[in-house]
């Protein structure tokens, strides 16, 4: 099967858009028509080269689509059915499985092609990785049953695609990994798709303060929208004083959702005692943070959190449950609808903060 897709061959360069070549599914694949597939700031990271990505890769790692062939193995997801994806798959007989944390599998690859194997994606012979073993940025995919999910069909594609990444990690991070409790006060360093989400499930969470952060006026402005009380830009003020000013001497809980060590020491020097900071954005490779070791004795803590600490299977129709009951908002999220081919222009529009998300989609 020949589709379309936005191929990522060196740093910092635009995607190419080309004809790719998709695999008939194995035993346990399934053949899935994407509908749409949210552009992540993970993306833009790696084409930057803040995350290691194997070159030539089809990006995109948030998508929605429907069911085209299932292997002879399948049982999860049939023909016809419409589906999100997620790269939390997951091989389900490792420790990290079988103690219930399929998020952080440590066999992935048991839901990959053997050695050998005829690769999913090729062109003219040529091997194409599957980034984040999904490849959202073309017309279709070819994935391992466990990195598929039934949705209804009545949810649309371009909200659900949402679950497939920001969702799943910013309100996961806050109601799994993090376990924010009612009545806490909340610091959120960040407001895009994923601080968006963060703020979200804080307040799903019962919060009574979530102040967002971000240098981003209009940013601040969007996140009192979706739950934040209170709103920082810190090119006008020192971010940890306010913060503790605000909440009364250091929040409970406090999320980095940029992937920049200073914002993660800022994170955690904003905290109450026994506060929880938690690392949610991608740092980039050979960067370390430094702290002030005596903040420890009051009890503070860091803890990392891996795509919100999902089980994919459990959490997505979940977090669609409560947005067709109004509590969770994901249309508003959308701020852009693209073609593939204007996948550059949407990294653009995320640099310059004019995007919650932009969702690319497919005829």
């Amino acid at each position: 099967m020949k589709v379309k897709a936005a191929v990522m061959r060196e740093l910092n360069k635009p995607l190419s858009i080309e004809d790719v070549d998709v695999a008939e599914p194995g035993p346990d694949e399934v053949l899935v028509k994407t509908k749409a597939c949210g552009v992540c700031h993970s993306d833009l990271h790696t084409v930057h080269g803040g995350i290691a990505a194997p070159l030539p890769t089809v990006l995109g790692h948030e998508p929605a689509g429907v069911v085209l062939k299932v292997g002879e193995r399948v049982r999860n997801v049939a023909e016809g059915d419409h589906v999100i994806a997620c790269t939390s798959m997951f091989c389900g007989a490792c420790p990290q499985c079988v103690q219930g944390h399929p998020h952080l599998c440590s066999d992935r690859g048991a839901c990959r092609r053997p050695e050998g194997a005829a690769p999913r994606l090729s062109r003219g012979g040529e091997l194409i990785h599957p980034y984040a073993d999904l490849g959202g940025f073309a017309e279709a995919m070819l994935l391992h049953s466990r990195a598929v999910v039934k949705i209804p069909k009545d949810i649309p594609f371009d909200v659900a695609a949402l679950v497939g990444c920001a969702v799943t990690t910013g309100v996961g991070a806050a109601l799994n990994t993090a376990q924010v409790t009612p009545g806490s006060s909340v610091a959120v360093f960040g407001a895009g798709g994923v601080g968006i989400s963060v703020i979200q499930g804080a307040r799903i969470a019962g919060a009574r303060q979530i102040i967002a952060v971000d240098l981003a006026d209009n940013k601040l402005a969007n996140a009192l929208k979706f739950g934040a009380t209170d709103t920082i830009n810190p090119a006008n003020v020192d971010a940890v004083k306010t913060i503790k000013k605000m909440s009364g001497g250091g929040v409970d809980f406090a999320f980095e959702v940029v992937g920049l060590p200073k914002l993660l020491e800022q994170a955690f020097y904003s905290l109450a005692p026994r506060g929880t900071a938690v690392l949610v954005g991608a740092i980039a490779a050979g960067q370390t943070v430094s702290l002030i070791p005596g903040h420890f004795f009051l009890e503070k803590r860091i803890m990392g959190c891996m795509m919100g600490s999902n089980r994919f299977t459990v959490d997505a129709p979940r977090y669609l449950e409560l947005y067709r009951q109004g509590r969770l908002d994901l249309d508003a999220m959308v701020t852009r609808h693209a073609p593939v081919d204007d996948v550059d222009e949407a990294f653009r529009a995320m640099e310059a903060g004019e995007v919650t998300r932009t969702v690319l989609t497919f005829d």
